[in-house]
């Protein structure tokens, strides 16, 4: 390939962790989902939604490179880059210690750009020292409902990389399925009438994909009357990349002393 790459981002979280090393400047495409940092991606070219890409507009753009996850985007606007676009990588972060090797991947096909290598290893030292932190400490186990949608209420199965964030600080999420590798499955429809939600600690209503505010709480202490009910930063605990390491020492916090 001649000249710098021209990456494309259809990942809000990596289009994040590309700024953070620095290679937003050779951003040419994200998705309008990719909203931080606001002001350097409001520079950046839209083409869709994580879902919904914009092809035709992402071609004319002329990416030499495009980012997409397994979870986030379709097998079918995957295999439509493939005429277009000469380097597709796949990500599939599905634990906190998972983003080392986001980390690596993207060193191995932009590391020769300038302070790359130097904001990964900065970036990989942080992660370490709280998932270190985590593992030093002996955490009581709690049995949590993480809410991320509701009619219907949908939850994460414990294969994803939040029910694994979760467990760093001794939070089993339930129910007790693992999704696979990908789909549906991965974030399960409750009825509401399972029995295990009567001896479930601590609910969990996510910022995101479904906005929960305190209008909500009582709803959801209905659905598990004898847990703690409260809100939580969706995108400390479900976004990979830079927020990783803040989101291990949130939810310390957040165990430690059981508000949100």
């Amino acid at each position: 390939m001649s000249g710098p790459p021209r990456i494309a981002s259809l990942v809000p979280s990596i289009s994040e962790l590309l700024a953070a090393l620095g290679l937003a400047p050779l951003m040419v495409a994200r998705t309008g989902f990719c909203i931080h940092p606001a002001e350097t991606m409001a520079a950046i070219a839209k083409v869709g939604g994580t879902k919904d890409v914009n092809l035709a507009k992402l071609r004319r753009l002329a990416p030499s490179h495009v980012i997409v996850n397994v979870d986030e985007n379709t097998l079918e606007t995957v295999e439509a880059l493939r005429a277009f676009v000469p380097e597709i990588i796949v990500t599939h972060p599905n634990a906190p210690a998972d983003n080392l090797v986001l980390l690596q991947q993207l060193l191995d096909a932009f590391g020769n750009q300038p302070d790359v290598a130097a904001r990964a290893e900065a970036l990989a030292g942080e992660l370490r020292a709280a998932l270190a932190a985590c593992a030093a400490h002996s955490w009581p186990g709690e049995r949590v409902l993480y809410l991320i949608w509701r009619q219907p209420w949908m939850t994460v199965a414990r294969d994803t990389y939040i029910s694994r964030m979760l467990a760093q600080v001794g939070w089993q999420s339930w129910p007790a399925v693992d999704g696979g590798a990908h789909g549906a499955a991965r974030y399960p429809q409750l009825r509401g009438e399972e029995p295990w939600l009567a001896d479930i600690d601590r609910v969990l209503l996510s910022s995101e994909p479904y906005s929960f505010n305190a209008s909500h709480l009582a709803e959801a202490q209905a659905l598990c009357p004898r847990a703690q009910v409260q809100l939580v930063d969706g995108e400390l605990l479900s976004w990979y990349g830079p927020r990783a390491a803040a989101g291990l020492r949130y939810l310390m916090a957040l165990a430690a002393d059981g508000t949100a």
